[in-house]
């Protein structure tokens, strides 16, 4: 499919990583419509300027392409009339970038409450790539919008149950609208983005080192993730390969911020469905993991090790036997906590056959992540679309069809036995060398 849309199409020769082209109203209908038959899979639609973009993923081929559709006036077709999954993306980028999404069958907004000091906050961006021909000016100060309008649920004896955005815990912010018949659930709606941070207005014209300090501080937990997307970004976009070790290194950091993530996810689960044991056992395993990765990379969570270039320090001998501590002690404990999860009825009782998501829909959606793979969804990136050192060093995917909690935790458990598995083999293969080389020199205002 990817090869008919854009076979006779010129990629942007400026454009690495992915291929990038521009594409016309009728290769955009195209899209939406083999998205709509399940041909390809939507991995993201964002706006830049004047254009808006989307991800599209090819499951039978394993191929990415990336695709244009200018909107220098203003205005661009909309992919959620054939593929609803679209729907909030292009809310985002109506209220970011002041872009009409032509036929997009939900206009309310998404991520502006109307709080900001000024709407469409991107929306700058776009003028200034726009022609003074167009008559594009600055947006006016915000105003407050009308009430949020949810949609209706009717029926006899439906009821409203109003949770959020203020929760008892640490979670962020966010309103969910039950609508319920009893005990049956007919309708859940979300409204989100009360903490929407603005992180792409904060980086544009920030150097690369402090950009790089805003990427790892956008999810605490997830501080690795985020700043390895960002510096392959820049390393993609100035052409610029950081040393072997310090690809092996960043791949040790991110399996074991996993382990430590599902650690915890795990337990969580366990303690919502009542069961505290689990989640204390969870807890003292996951806090093993945050005192190995200080031990080995000088931080906790690993903030800030992952940079422009490389790593910022090299795994010394003490930080390498301190993680194949942590792997000795995890295959040795861990699957006592297992067997006690898989063993009680309790449990069972409240995550086997709860919160289904079937595999149809996640592959409609393209669920990313451990949800789209607990509903047989066989995407991962380190598999899927490998990056090194997982291209040279791959690890097993692990798919279950279930869909339900239990399926997701089992995903879980799996993938921490699986990191257990390639940190030992990482650190035998770990190449000599440098960690960090000095990346090209970047204007600010790039």
């Amino acid at each position: 499919m990817l090869n008919a849309l854009f076979g006779e199409l010129s990629a942007v020769a400026s454009h690495r990583g992915w291929p990038r082209a521009p594409v016309n109203a009728g290769t955009w209908r195209g899209i939406g419509e083999a998205l709509r038959e399940g041909k390809l899979d939507l991995l993201g639609e964002w706006g830049d300027a004047a254009a808006v973009h989307c991800a599209l993923f090819e499951p039978a081929t394993r191929k990415l392409q990336i695709a244009t559709h200018e909107a220098g006036s203003g205005a661009a077709p909309s992919l959620a009339v054939f593929h609803p999954p679209a729907l909030r993306l292009e809310r985002a980028i109506a209220d970011l970038f002041a872009i009409e999404m032509v036929g997009l069958p939900d206009r309310r907004p998404w991520l502006d409450h109307g709080r900001w000091p000024e709407p469409a906050p991107l929306a700058q961006q776009r003028a200034a790539a726009t022609p003074a021909a167009t008559g594009a000016t600055p947006p006016a100060r915000a105003i407050e919008r009308p009430p949020y309008r949810f949609l209706p649920a009717e029926g006899p004896g439906l009821h409203q149950i109003p949770v959020g955005p203020v929760h008892a815990g640490i979670i962020e912010p966010g309103h969910f609208r039950f609508t319920a018949s009893g005990e049956t659930v007919v309708r859940l709606e979300e409204r989100l983005g009360y903490t929407h941070k603005g992180i792409e207005r904060l980086m544009a014209g920030q150097d690369l080192e402090p950009a790089s300090r805003i990427a790892a501080r956008l999810s605490g937990d997830s501080t690795v993730a985020c700043s390895w997307a960002f510096v392959q970004a820049v390393e993609g976009a100035l052409d610029f390969r950081p040393p072997p070790r310090a690809v092996w290194l960043r791949g040790v950091m991110a399996e074991l911020e996993r382990i430590a993530n599902h650690l915890g996810d795990i337990g969580a689960i366990c303690n919502d469905a009542a069961f505290a044991i689990l989640h204390a056992e969870c807890g003292i395993l996951r806090e093993a993991a945050l005192r190995t990765c200080a031990r080995a990379f000088g931080h906790r969570l690993m903030m800030d090790r992952i940079v422009p270039g490389g790593v910022a320090a090299d795994l010394t001998h003490d930080g390498e036997e301190a993680i194949r501590a942590l792997c000795g002690r995890l295959s040795s404990e861990f699957p006592e906590l297992i067997e006690l999860y898989d063993n009680t009825a309790s449990l069972q009782d409240r995550t086997a056959g709860t919160g289904v998501v079937s595999p149809a829909l996640a592959a409609a959606f393209a669920a990313p992540g451990f949800v789209g793979r607990a509903s047989g969804r066989a995407f991962d990136a380190r598999v899927s679309l490998p990056y090194a050192p997982y291209d040279t060093a791959p690890v097993e995917m692990v798919v279950r069809q279930e869909g339900d909690v239990d399926a997701r935790v089992w995903v879980r458990i799996l993938e921490v036995e699986r990191s257990i598995s390639w940190l030992r083999t990482a650190l035998t293969a770990l190449p000599s060398g440098p960690v960090r080389l000095p990346s090209p020199a970047t204007p600010a205002t790039s």
